[in-house]
């Protein structure tokens, strides 16, 4: 098969032809027809993850046909259109007993843990946990951006960061996790404030629904302020950085929730937290990690129902070939405005 690999950190990816993968016993072998170009993608490429081995494929939301099932499968069958977590959950362990697959105690994860999407063919283990049916109008594009950015932001959203009509949501970093994100709040009736240095997706954010657009390039807290009145109830870093967490945390009203989406790897893994503010206001730190496959049912159900509409997040499609420069540019300052890319291998 094809598949784009990396054999040092932080050199230029190539496409090249390996071996097809094997199928797991308790897994199935998915062909890629859509993945998506996530900046958690270049964090590994960077040298940020501890999981990756050299020579690696990266790429982790995907969505396909199923070619190959493994013997001990039950629940799926050859040409079934699926898509699945990024998180790859055991199903077995305690936290996964409880409900709580996305933070599973012995999880995989294509493109970190193990080769990835970026290419032809793709294997996927624990198969009967992990899998998730997809409807037949939805299209393998659209399947692809809810693997990590679309279903990340809407547990951060709904589930983690409790979200009420009315409320006031400020979303740090408009890229595919925070335009998500404003899609997903502003459906639950709440005021949503887009931050991001990038016009292109401030402009993208207020048409799915965005109350009003704050330039990350000027004193974010003193504009939310303003705008709100008093802070966000809620606030979401999407991009993970120091400044942005600090931001968020920063321009949230007394007892206000903050969700941090975005990873914070690199010079940003270990940044300092106003505890001063947080115990003063009593605010509410989150973290938020992916979403369970047990999960999907009810996103779908939203997406089917027009109250939620991911397509419009679908920026470009670009081939395989096109995805090593993309992928290394994704470290670049505005390279991810304007939504979601899709590779079709």
């Amino acid at each position: 098969m094809r598949a784009v690999l990396y054999e040092r950190f932080q050199r230029l990816p190539e496409v090249v032809t390996v071996d097809d993968p094997r199928c797991p016993p308790g897994g199935v072998v998915i062909r890629v027809e859509a993945t998506g170009l996530c900046r958690s993608d270049w964090h590994g490429w960077m040298g940020h993850d501890p999981d990756i081995d050299l020579p690696h494929v990266p790429g982790h939301e995907l969505a396909g046909s199923i070619v190959a099932v493994g013997a001990s499968v039950r629940g799926w069958r050859l040409g079934d259109r699926v898509t699945t977590p990024f998180v790859i959950a055991c199903g077995t362990c305690a936290t996964c007993r409880r409900g709580d697959q996305q933070v599973c105690e012995d999880q995989q994860q294509p493109g970190f843990t193990q080769w990835g999407s970026f290419a032809e063919l793709v294997p996927v283990d624990r198969a009967d946990t992990n899998l998730v049916a997809l409807p037949d109008e939805m299209s393998m594009e659209v399947a692809a951006s809810l693997g990590c950015r679309f279903s990340t932001a809407h547990r951060a959203v709904v589930q983690v960061g409790s979200v009420a009509a009315d409320d006031w949501v400020a979303v740090h970093g408009c890229g595919g996790v925070g335009l998500s994100a404003v899609m997903i709040a502003a459906a639950r009736g709440a005021r949503v404030i887009a931050v991001d240095l990038s016009p292109e997706s401030l402009e993208l954010a207020v048409t799915l629904g965005a109350t009003a657009a704050v330039d990350g390039h000027a004193d974010v807290v003193s504009q939310i302020d303003d705008v709100t009145g008093g802070g966000a109830d809620l606030s979401i870093d999407a991009l993970g950085s120091t400044a942005t967490m600090i931001n968020s945390i920063r321009s949230l009203r007394r007892r206000g929730r903050h969700v941090q989406v975005g990873l914070l790897a690199g010079a940003d893994a270990s940044p300092s937290v106003p505890m001063d503010l947080v115990i003063g206001s009593e605010l509410r730190l989150l973290g938020s990690h992916g979403m369970a496959a047990h999960s999907y049912p009810a996103m779908l159900a939203e997406i089917a129902e027009g109250l939620l509409d991911p397509q419009l997040l679908i920026r470009e499609v670009i081939g395989l070939d096109d995805a090593p420069a993309r992928l290394a540019a994704l470290g670049e300052s505005g390279s991810g405005a304007g939504g979601v890319t899709i590779i079709r291998p």
